[in-house]
């Protein structure tokens, strides 16, 4: 049996995007295994390797891990991600956490309707401008190292990267105001195992299209249903 670790998740970005950015930054090649349908799914939550019945989930050193955080966690430990002390891991995690809720209104902008979209456009330009870029610019200034943390690469500076590369998806010249950020992810980029992600042909992920979007949403909808039929059975069986 392969000891890589293997990635169940759509063919495409989602929460699962994270995991294989960190993956990559530590060098640590993985396999994955996508799901085309809703059958793909329903086949994992029957085996009992799903915990709570959703996706991402990860294999790895024996494990079927699931929650987006959790498996972030322990690859960033597993992998000299996570800073040399507590305190440091206090840092990342309060570094990681801002850039996940950045993330999340990123990932979600490709869902909104097309008469929403120029709104919703401009509520991430304004979040990630005024609120969550200058704190980062002022970390690397007060800092000033090479990294977010200490003066060592951790998962703070992947998934900062990460969102930055997102947010100038969105808008290109989204940085123009943030010097120290446009340094950092040059700097970044260039560190030999994420250039090597960036590089076209990698298990980094496109942008997501319209088909996927679609099957995403599919899925979705599965997901909630199960979820509320096993929550009428569990209520009813509760009731007897």
């Amino acid at each position: 049996m392969s000891g890589k670790p293997k990635l169940h998740y759509f063919n495409g970005r989602g929460r699962m995007e994270s995991i294989r950015w960190l993956l990559a930054a530590a060098g640590v090649e993985f396999e994955e295994c996508f799901l085309e349908t809703k059958d793909d799914l329903t086949k994992l939550q029957k085996d009992g390797s799903l915990l709570f019945q959703q996706v991402p989930m990860v294999e790895i050193d024996g494990m079927k891990m699931v929650q987006t955080r959790a498996i972030g966690n322990y690859i960033a430990m597993k992998y000299n991600l996570y800073g040399k002390d507590l305190k440091e891991r206090a840092l990342i995690d309060m570094y990681v956490e801002a850039v996940i809720d950045l993330n999340e209104l990123l990932m979600t902008h490709i869902l909104q309707p097309a008469d929403k979209k120029q709104q919703h456009l401009a509520t991430i330009v304004d979040k990630a401008t005024n609120r969550y870029f200058p704190v980062y610019e002022k970390v690397l200034k007060d800092h000033g190292q090479d990294f977010l943390v200490g003066n060592q690469f951790s998962r703070a500076d992947v998934q900062l990267l990460e969102t930055l590369l997102m947010a100038e998806e969105c808008k290109p010249d989204i940085l123009a105001k943030f010097p120290l950020l446009q340094s950092f992810k040059a700097r970044i980029s260039n560190i030999p195992t994420i250039k090597k992600f960036l590089q076209p042909g990698s298990q980094r992920k496109p942008p997501p299209d319209s088909g996927k979007v679609k099957l995403m949403k599919t899925v979705k909808r599965f997901l909630i249903s199960l979820s509320l039929i096993t929550g009428m059975v569990l209520l009813y069986a509760n009731t007897e």
